[in-house]
């Protein structure tokens, strides 16, 4: 009898999923970010954590050794490429919204509620009212100043004149000696006007 009560309940979790992660991702995300790759591997994540956790709930298996193998597969797809701390806060999102309405063990009502939850967070949050007066931008730099790089009150002034605004921190992602190239994150305050 219960088993029924779960397989009937799995479409209806299904599409709480579906919409939830559409909204967090195509409605949120990328309306503010527009990055294709993040939105293609949340969503396609999304839909095979779901799958997964389903059928993982049915059998015998526990659910520390499925969250366990879902974090050994987020490291190894999320250690290819370095990806900010804004990507990986949707990632983690859309894989969440997966993980809460995939479980059977829940009410569908407290699913949707956490859900909603999770949404109305990532929307104030993430909402460009709330830092508008920050911004930031990834860069690419065709000569690595060696002096810049260890010392970085120097760089941080270096960048806010190559850029014309006021920077407030940076990250180097990559630095290729070959090249001569340094790709950064910089992160500046926006000119008032």
């Amino acid at each position: 009898m219960i088993e029924t009560l779960i397989e009937a309940e799995t479409p209806l979790r299904f599409v709480i999923n579906i919409v939830a992660m559409v909204a967090l991702v195509f409605g949120l995300y990328y309306r503010r970010y527009r990055d294709k790759e993040l939105v293609t591997a949340a969503s396609l994540f999304n839909i095979f954590a779901f799958g997964v956790l389903s059928i993982l709930s049915s059998v015998e298996f526990s659910l520390a050794a499925g969250f366990g193998l879902f974090a050994i597969l987020a490291l190894f797809t999320l250690r290819s490429e370095q990806i900010s701390k804004v990507e990986i806060s949707y990632f983690f999102g859309s894989v969440a919204i997966a993980v809460i309405c995939a479980i059977p063990g829940t009410q569908i009502a407290l699913a949707l509620a956490v859900v909603i939850l999770v949404l109305a967070g990532a929307f104030v949050f993430d909402h460009p009212a709330i830092l508008a007066s920050s911004d930031g931008v990834k860069i690419t730099l065709d000569k690595i100043d060696q002096g810049a790089l260890s010392d970085p009150v120097k760089m941080r002034a270096d960048l806010s004149k190559r850029l014309g605004v006021d920077v407030m921190s940076y990250q180097i992602t990559a630095l290729d000696y070959i090249n001569d190239m340094a790709r950064l994150n910089v992160f500046f305050r926006k000119p008032r006007m």
